[in-house]
């Protein structure tokens, strides 16, 4: 077999050194190549496997092991991190001994910024499944992170259990979601308050079993073998290629490692025919040390040193006799890149018909023609630079760029032509309000066009006015512009003379009010994504009664002007209107609210957070009315879309359609017209007479029907008992008397339907203080 092969190799080598299917290129080289690389290819060969073969295996094995320790350093880290950050929130002021008996359903604001701030905790790291906070009491509650009231007596005992664990901090292992109550998951628990003696509840991070387990599965960069992480007492147990605790591998690796006796180390292990490189090491947890575990097959790890031994061992046996052989293998190896090269430049000529061409000569001739194509295709590249200028400059403005350097980002900026050297840098952010009062020029939906519009003009007046200027349109009416001027020369009488052109040229061709932001001189491009978002923010605070404005962020004051006053009275009765079904009323309501909070002086930012706290107030009313509000606007994020208008229109509009009109369709399909009449003549009687002596009799015969029906169709139109609503109200009027006026509080007490000790003991229990110090507190704010 060995001598067919010779002669094959040698006739085949004859043929190409007569020429055969290769240019004079190879044909001069390869005799040259016989010589080098024959008897001292072997020689070298032989040197190598003596006096490295060994010790590349032992170097890759160490490296192997190196790499799993530092690695399972990476994932204690990320479990320290998670320990502190918990540990953090359990002292916080949030979870203070306040929390004990608290009435988390009338106090919304409270439970709103628990859940909040649970979400919070729940995205700060993507090995979180959930966090929870548990709350013991006669009635436990449970934030998942939304607030619930626990009934499930198995799901209680499950939280008490980690309540009486006899631990303040510990990690356990348990099954606490409510759908999948038998999957168990890493968790880490910290009683609340944070180191009090009589803890009131936990907080309860859960982690995800995938994300845990694909940590896991970085230790190795192999798919075969097995990572596993478990507590030293057995108690926790995770799998990266999910076998169980108890199968055979993992308790075979798992007794070795034991009788190993070491805190870490490595060794290799026999098992079903395989060698394994089995790394491990101890993490030193909470009161506790948790095991890992790194068992790989050494083949994956030493197949490098397995396959040059045996060529290297392989050419040592052939010896001289396989000389040729190899070197013609290996010349031919060493020329099929030439080969294929020559390929490709000539797909259909033949080598063997060039006579005594060079392929080198050939090779350079496809060369200049490539370089010349070359050139042209940077030319066309020159063209798209301004689209490529402005990708970057976008990512730059919204801080995509935070990882580059300084020197990274000056570096970019002069490889796309902008010359930042002795530079000194303003941003611009320009926003166009008034859309819709344009009376049919432009309307809703036409952002996009406006913005291109108005983009075209600051890319003309600024290439006026300025040596160096870029502009991004935000196609919602917002754009941004960043100016390169001169480093130390004065810029503030440019840039004020450019915004005034800016804003007249858009008075007068699109009819739109312009707001205008200016950031201070930075001579550092990193300082660019935080100004931008400085002015952006800067622009929330124009004053709407001024039609153009110009803000600069070294004048601006954040705390100039006084706050307007939030209309609670429209609130209060816009709330009824639309728990009564009375649209038109709502609708008339709304706008005298949107109306109320923009009176003069009145800022963006403030008509858009009182709308914001309207957008609550809706959602807790249809909560209270027995409607899940998830349901009913399904799924949508309300919050964040209001965030985004900014024209006083939009919020009315988008109010009108997106709340109002799906809350009044569901009152329809829920209650008919008659009951819902019925229950506004008995709160209009209650609201006109709720300074006497009314019953549910009473007012049930005012209306013209009887109690029993008054009392079940008041709660389920209103969301609340009649009693309730009586209270309330009075308890509202009082407050508004005792903000409003200077009558003494017996004579508040009677003008709403109380006598004074009673008032004060009612008013007391529900608003957590007296009627005096509530007066107090008011005028103070």
């Amino acid at each position: 077999m060995v001598g067919e092969l010779t002669m094959i190799g040698w006739k085949s080598l004859m043929a190409r050194l007569s020429g055969g299917g290769s240019g004079s290129f190879y044909r001069r080289s390869l005799i040259m190549f016989l010589v080098v690389a024959g008897i001292p290819g072997i020689i070298t060969g032989i040197l190598v496997y003596s006096m490295a073969g060994g010790r590349l295996e032992k170097e890759l094995l160490k490296l192997h092991n190196d790499q799993i320790e530092q690695r399972s350093l990476n994932m204690d880290k990320q479990l320290s991190n998670l320990e502190m950050m918990l540990a953090h929130w359990a002292f916080d002021s949030r979870f203070d001994e306040s929390l004990r008996g608290h009435d988390f359903v009338r106090d919304f604001e409270k439970t709103r910024d628990i859940t909040n701030t649970l979400l919070v905790m729940q995205g700060s790291n993507t090995m979180i499944h959930n966090v929870s906070l548990y709350l013991r009491g006669d009635q436990p509650i449970l934030f998942y992170p939304e607030y619930s009231a626990l009934n499930d007596r198995k799901l209680i005992s499950r939280y008490e259990r980690l309540m009486d664990a006899g631990k303040t901090t510990y990690w356990t292992q348990q099954a606490l979601d409510p759908d999948q109550q038998e999957k168990r998951e890493l968790t880490f628990v910290h009683l609340i308050p944070g180191g009090s003696s009589n803890p009131l509840g936990a907080l309860i991070v859960r982690l995800d079993n995938d994300q845990v387990a694909e940590v896991l599965r970085t230790l190795t960069p192999y798919a075969d073998g097995e990572n596993f992480l478990m507590e030293a007492g057995g108690g926790l147990y995770v799998s990266a290629n999910g076998n169980r605790m108890d199968s055979p591998f993992v308790k075979a690796v798992r007794g070795e490692v034991e009788s190993e006796g070491k805190a870490r180390g490595s060794f290799l292990f026999e098992w079903n025919g395989k060698t394994y490189a089995v790394t491990y090491g101890y993490f030193a947890r909470i009161m506790d040390n948790w095991l890992y575990v790194s068992a790989s097959p050494i083949t994956n790890i030493t197949a490098p040193v397995v396959l040059i031994s045996k060529v290297i061992l392989a050419v040592s046996a052939s010896a001289l006799l396989l000389a040729v052989l190899l070197a013609w293998l290996a010349s031919k190896r060493m020329y099929s890149p030439v080969k294929r090269l020559m390929a490709n430049l000539q797909p259909h000529a033949s080598l063997a018909g060039m006579g005594g061409v060079d392929e080198f000569a050939i090779i350079e001739r496809q060369w200049q023609h490539l370089s010349r194509e070359s050139r042209e295709l940077n030319a066309k590249l020159l063209e798209q630079l301004s689209h490529v200028k402005e990708s970057f400059l976008h990512q730059l403005l919204q801080g995509y760029l935070y990882a580059y350097s300084e020197e990274d980002l000056r570096s970019r900026m002069e490889r796309y032509r902008w010359q930042v050297h002795g530079k000194q840098f303003v941003v611009l952010y320009v926003h166009l309000t008034g859309i819709a009062a344009m009376e049919g020029k432009f309307k809703f939906g036409d952002e996009g066009l406006v913005t291109f519009a108005s983009v075209n003009m600051i890319e003309e007046l600024a290439a006026a006015h300025f040596e160096q200027s870029s502009t991004i349109n935000f196609h919602d009416l917002g754009s941004g512009v960043l100016l390169i001027l001169p480093e130390g020369e004065p810029c503030t009488e440019p840039i004020k003379v450019f915004s005034e052109e800016l804003t007249q040229a858009v008075n007068r061709l699109l009819n739109m009010r312009v707001t205008i932001a200016v950031s201070r001189t930075m001579n550092r491009i990193s300082d660019i994504p935080l100004a931008f978002e400085g002015v952006k923010h800067a622009a929330s605070f124009r004053n709407f009664e001024h039609d153009n404005q110009i803000i600069e962020m070294e004048q601006l004051n954040y705390e100039d002007g006084a706050e307007p006053p939030y209309p609670f009275t429209l609130e209060r009765e816009f709330l009824q209107a639309l728990r009564t079904g009375q649209e038109a009323d709502a609708r008339a309501l709304l706008a005298d609210f949107q109306d109320a909070l923009s009176v003069q002086g009145a800022k963006a930012i403030d008509v858009q957070q009182g709308m914001l706290h309207l957008l609550g107030s809706v959602q807790h009313a249809i909560l209270v009315s027995g409607i899940q509000p998830n349901r009913l606007f399904k799924g949508a994020n309300l919050y964040e879309q209001l965030s985004q208008m900014k024209e006083p229109a939009a919020f009315r509009d988008w109010f009108e359609a997106k709340v109002i009109a799906p809350f009044m369709q569901e009152l329809t399909n829920r209650s008919d017209c008659q009951v819902k009449q019925l229950m506004e003549q008995a709160m209009i009687y209650m609201q006109q007479n709720y300074m006497l002596d009314i019953s549910l009799d009473n007012c049930a015969d005012h209306i013209g029907t009887n109690p029993f029906f008054l009392s079940k169709s008041f709660k389920r139109v209103t969301g609340k008992n009649f009693i309730d609503y009586l209270t309330e109200l009075r308890l509202e009027k009082a407050k508004e008397l005792l903000r409003e006026s200077e009558l003494k509080i017996n004579t508040v007490a009677e003008q709403v339907g109380y006598q004074h000790s009673y008032f004060n003991r009612i008013f007391k229990k529900l608003e957590g203080m007296t009627p005096t110090r509530y007066r107090e507190l008011s005028r103070a704010e």
